[in-house]
């Protein structure tokens, strides 16, 4: 059987490393940093945070995966009581429902966006320009983009309606997802597959097929390859600990800029010590903003839906996403025209920015496959011709 090499030990990587162990093929993970997991880590410590809010989407083709090989693990449901505070803030003010022209792009019935145009155009077409915005506006919370209206109308409008499924899609693995890489990477390792940490890898190798698991401008580098660049969002990010009161909202979705603000807790309680709350946010920010703009209009939506928050604050973080949340389409792209999987020479890319179909992780996921299914069907073919 062949030897596979995965250069990065994430979501994706690890998700390559399992298929191709479970074919019999030998595999070895080079991970840079001291941990697995890439931006799936979850922060150690009492506040247990994501970078960034974290779900899994029950729709995608990563749910049965992971549901077939038990790496799911215990998952934390969103009670009723806590689904029933979502808020959204339209026209300066927190409310409790979409603007009724909103609605109109939610319908199921509602015309297939076109690839070649963007969101804001096409959908002030289908239900005027207030809710126009106000969905794209809405849909920010699976794009971490700044401008949602400004994509392709066929990219904003698949998220779009990913996130406002009924029953909800999103779902939340118990502990974080640390608790997701810690069963997957369980797995390869009883699988046979060699892991290695605190291994940077500056130069290809050259026994067996290589999977590149990296982020697309560590891959860039690696690679050589100056082509490797596609759009995603600059996000600022926001955590906090709050004591807990009664009457805080579950979720802020703000409807007149891109913005979400939820409290983890509500579904998981262990994510923070107890008689606190863990409450994150992500704010998209355009490319001449701070930092300082995105964490001021979280404070504002959390003034709005968290009364006294600044007086119960225990514990505060913050960050900036700068390409790290994902691929997203201009008008007249689609996946298929990101960087492609199968870079040449048994070099194949995979991650959240290439030309896999699906939803943030589920771009990675697809992707995964992808790389290990072409790295085999290449190693069969030279095989067969040698004998």
């Amino acid at each position: 059987m062949p030897h596979i090499t995965v250069i990065g030990g994430g979501f994706a990587g690890l998700t390559a490393a399992v298929t191709a162990a479970e074919t019999g093929a030998k595999v070895t993970v080079y991970e840079a940093h001291h941990t697995l997991g890439g931006r799936a880590r979850t922060a150690e410590g009492r506040y247990k945070t994501n970078e960034g809010p974290h779900a899994l989407y029950s729709g995608g083709p990563h749910w049965t995966w992971l549901r077939q090989r038990n790496l799911l693990g215990p998952l934390a449901p969103i009670p009723a009581l806590e689904a029933a505070r979502l808020r959204l803030h339209h026209k300066g003010a927190l409310r409790r429902t979409p603007p009724f022209a909103m609605l109109k792009l939610l319908r199921r019935s509602s015309r297939q966006a076109p690839v070649d145009v963007d969101f804001m155009t096409w959908a002030t077409e289908q239900a005027g320009e207030e809710g126009a915005r106000a969905a794209a506006h809405y849909s920010a919370v699976a794009l971490f983009h700044h401008d949602p209206g400004s994509l392709s109308a066929a990219f904003v409008q698949e998220r779009l309606r990913r996130a406002t499924r009924l029953p909800p899609e999103a779902h939340y693995p118990r502990g974080g997802w640390a608790s997701v890489i810690d069963r997957m990477a369980a797995r390869a390792w009883n699988l046979g597959v060699r892991m290695e940490t605190l291994a940077r890898v500056d130069a290809l190798p050259q026994d067996g097929p290589v999977i590149v698991a990296t982020s697309l401008d560590s891959a860039r580098r690696l690679l050589k390859d100056a082509s490797l660049t596609w759009a995603s969002g600059r996000t600022a990010l926001v955590d906090l600990a709050v004591r807990t009161r009664r009457g805080d909202a579950f979720a802020v979705s703000d409807l007149d800029s891109p913005g979400w603000i939820e409290r983890f807790t509500a579904q998981d309680r262990g994510l923070a010590p107890a008689g606190e709350q863990l409450v994150q946010g992500q704010i998209p920010i355009a490319p001449h903003e701070s930092r300082a703009d995105g964490v001021a209009r979280a404070e504002h939506l959390l003034d709005l839906a968290f009364d006294g928050w600044r007086e119960r604050v225990t514990w505060r973080r913050e960050a900036t996403a700068n390409g790290r949340t994902g691929a997203v389409d201009l008008p007249g792209t689609s996946w298929r025209d990101r960087p492609g999987i199968d870079r040449g020479d048994g070099v194949y890319l995979v991650g959240d920015q290439v030309a896999a179909p699906g939803v943030l992780s589920e771009v990675s996921f697809n992707s995964a496959l992808e790389a290990v299914t072409l790295a085999l069907k290449v190693r069969q073919r030279l095989d067969l011709k040698q004998a």
